[in-house]
């Protein structure tokens, strides 16, 4: 019998010399064992995370919603939620000492601060939050009831857009029938939390193609989270298309890597401690069957939404700039699906937009402004504004430190940065209807979170010029990263709940507007100062809409002037016209200053006095008017 040879055990020194000649670095000298911190003990980890959770719960109760005033749900929130967040930020910061041999733990204190931030809303409203995601509950609605899209159809309130891009909608009216719910209303609320959730992996698989580093990853991932306050992740086609935007980008910069491009990308010694290696190269056999596997999702964001295939298109552009991902197949196939939809199903809005390109096109300035006014008002608004500014500097400025000071990341992790900062020529084309500065920021975000986290995240066994030089960096680190994400909490809560007295609306209120227009007999004209109310749009195949203060200020100002005679001229003749007017309604015009303060009050009274219209339904949340010209 053949004696076998036993392998020499590797101990000590050996380990690490080992280690380091498979990671590509020169062995370091051992001059004795050196104390190695202890990370915190098990029970420190998940300690805050029941504390957190715990608060959390004792001040769910406890939030007056229903008595919201002009900061929105900023002063209804009790000082037990404040701590909640305090506390599951700690327990954050320890769970990340422990991250690189249980990332679980930074996982578990992500999901948990999503919940805090953003379920009180599913959990507490009687009513659909934002009060114009009940139209695509309407568009639910309707696609169940026909069963039919009619992409061609003239539809007024702008919903042609979504029987022309009506991929979102067709999954809603499965998922309506697949739940045995009434409408997509009863789970509407939970939107910004399953949105979340689903992104979550896929943050986590963009994170790590560029970083080892499971406390940067974990970090760039609550960066996100809490900059995330656009508030796009509602029950809508762009949280939808979003989400499939990144899952495509994921793909693409995991798998699409051409041979011979990275150098010395893959060689430790010339990475940041923290950084990945690129991804092994794919050949052309694989990159082509992995651009079929993407056809679905292409098809999908496509049929959804109209400005999310563009994002894409111009993200993976920008990828050619790098040797990498210089990818043509999956650009042409992208390109490609988005024309045919466009000029198909899309074509009659776009080609209304290509109309309107003449005027926006080169408009920095209007393109960049938010909304019609681009001027809030009020206490909330006026803070959440001045918040929504603070916190792209609190993501931008860091972000731009670590672009400067980790250039051995930003190598690596350089088509990163040229996708996140893709959508940025965007401002030059068009203003989407004051939402392109929110949708450049949302596009831009993954990145910018990526990159700040690696400022605030020092990469561990990074070299210095002495100790002290690694001591101060050390102690800088201790204290940005907890300053920052606790000022970060801090922006997030004004920026997201600062307007919520727009975002929600009480039972009663809906009730009134939902009787007004059952009433309205087919063919029926709906005027409304903002489309921003409850089941504006109930019956919009069978009804006209014209929200009439949906304008500049100064326009709105000459309506106030005569606000009677000016609807009366709008209304075409023989056409039975009804007027909604709402608290929702006078809470929005006058937070995004579409209206003068006091300005809803004279509108109101003011129609109610003209011999030119009559009061049918008076309630403490609104009034509905009738044309009298119109009336039998």
């Amino acid at each position: 019998m053949q004696q076998q040879r036993v392998p020499t055990p590797v101990t000590g020194s050996g380990v690490l010399r080992a280690a380091a000649r498979a990671e590509g670095h020169r062995p370091p000298a051992v001059t004795g064992a050196r104390p190695r911190r202890r990370p915190p003990l098990p029970g420190l980890t998940w300690l805050p995370l029941l504390l957190g959770l715990a608060l959390w719960g004792y001040a769910l109760p406890r939030i007056g919603f229903r008595t919201m005033g002009e900061y929105g749900l900023l002063d209804r929130l009790p000082a037990s939620f404040f701590a909640a967040l305090l506390v599951l930020t700690g327990g954050f910061l320890l769970a990340l000492r422990r991250a690189g041999t249980a990332p679980w733990w930074p996982a578990a204190y992500c999901v948990g601060m999503l919940f805090a931030l953003k379920a009180p809303p599913a959990l507490l409203y009687d009513s659909v939050r934002y009060p114009w995601a009940s139209k695509h509950d309407a568009v639910v609605d309707t696609l169940l009831a026909s069963g039919e899209l009619r992409p061609h159809a003239p539809l007024s309130g702008n919903m042609a857009a979504y029987e022309q891009w009506p991929g979102f909608f067709g999954l809603n009216a499965a998922l309506v029938r697949s739940f045995g719910v009434e409408s997509a209303a009863a789970y509407l609320n939970w939107a910004p939390v399953v949105l979340g959730l689903l992104l979550m992996p896929v943050l986590v698989l963009l994170y790590r193609t560029f970083a080892e580093d499971w406390r940067l990853v974990w970090t760039g991932v609550w960066i996100y989270q809490l900059a995330n306050w656009v508030g796009q992740d509602y029950l809508a086609p762009q949280g939808f298309a979003y989400l499939l935007h990144l899952t495509v980008l994921a793909v693409v910069l995991r798998h699409f890597v051409l041979p011979g491009s990275a150098g010395r990308l893959r060689d430790r010694t010339f990475l940041d401690p923290a950084a990945a290696a690129v991804p092994p190269p794919t050949g052309r056999r694989q990159r082509a069957v992995c651009v079929l596997l993407l056809v679905p999702l292409l098809l999908a964001v496509n049929a959804s939404h109209q400005l999310t295939p563009v994002m894409l298109c111009v993200s993976l552009s920008a990828l050619l700039l790098t040797r990498r991902y210089r990818n043509y197949g999956l650009l042409a196939v992208a390109c490609a699906v988005m024309l045919v939809w466009d000029l198909t199903m899309g074509r009659p809005l776009f080609m209304e937009t290509l109309g309107t390109l003449r005027e926006s096109l080169g408009e920095l300035t209007r393109n960049s402004r938010p909304g019609y006014a681009g001027r809030l008002t009020g206490p909330g608004p006026e803070l959440a504004g001045l918040a929504n500014v603070l916190m792209v500097f609190a993501v931008a400025v860091p972000a731009a430190v670590a672009v400067l000071t980790r250039r051995r990341l930003v190598r690596s992790a350089l088509p990163l940065l040229v996708v996140s900062a893709a959508p940025l020529p965007l401002f030059a084309v068009n203003d989407y209807g004051g939402e392109m500065l929110f949708r450049v920021y949302l596009f831009g975000l993954p990145g910018a979170a990526f990159f700040a986290a690696a400022a605030l995240v020092p990469a561990a066994g990074a070299r210095a010029a002495s100790p002290r030089a690694r001591t101060v960096r050390r102690r800088v680190a201790a204290v940005a990263l907890p300053v920052s994400l606790v000022a970060l909490a801090a922006g997030f809560l004004p920026s997201y709940y600062g307007k919520e007295s727009m975002h929600y609306t009480p039972p009663a209120e809906t009730a009134l507007v939902t009787r007004s227009i059952d009433r309205a007999p087919e063919g029926s004209l709906v005027l409304a100062a903002t489309g921003s109310f409850p089941r504006a749009l109930h019956r919009y195949d069978r009804l006209e809409h014209w929200f009439f203060a949906e304008q500049e200020l100064p326009e709105n100002e000459r309506m106030l002037a005569d606000p009677a005679r000016y609807l009366d001229d709008g209304i075409p003749p023989g056409t039975r016209a009804y007027v909604i007017l709402t608290r929702t309604q006078d809470v929005y015009t006058a937070g995004e200053g579409l209206l003068p303060p006091g300005g809803f009050a004279r509108l109101r009274d003011r129609l109610a006095a003209s011999p030119l219209f009559t009061v049918v339904e008076e309630h403490p949340y609104g009034v509905v008017l009738e044309h009298r010209s119109s009336a039998r």
